[in-house]
């Protein structure tokens, strides 16, 4: 796949209270696995796709897969820098983090062809 077919996905929905984030990444890591390019995009409530306690986000246990799984492929998680959470056990699994300004997200979006925005 061309860079200019590249698939950008955006979850700005908070996985605390929506099934939505996880069915977002489900459908990324997909594009992944097809060997797809794909961009991650985590924005606002979406970093919440991050913290520690899987137990307080809504299908927290196959958010604790995907993760596993992007982070075997080496899929880099590109967060909205104003969007991450202070807690001290954010991305305590050292996920792959490109933390980027709103003018880089919008470099990202600018980027790409295809779009999954949840």
């Amino acid at each position: 796949m061309s860079a200019a077919e590249a698939v950008v996905v955006i979850i700005s929905t908070d996985p605390r209270a929506s099934h939505r984030a996880a069915e977002a990444m489900r459908i990324g890591l997909g594009v992944v696995a097809s060997d797809r390019a794909a961009t991650f995009v985590l924005a606002g409530r979406g970093a919440h796709l991050l913290d520690a306690d899987t137990d307080g986000l809504v299908d927290g246990d196959d958010i604790a897969r995907f993760r596993t799984e992007l982070k075997k492929l080496g899929v880099p998680l590109h967060v909205d820098r104003a969007g991450v959470p202070v807690a001290a056990d954010w991305n305590a699994e050292g996920h792959p983090v490109v933390l980027v300004s709103p003018p880089e997200l919008a470099a990202l979006v600018d980027a790409g062809a295809r779009f999954l925005v949840f």
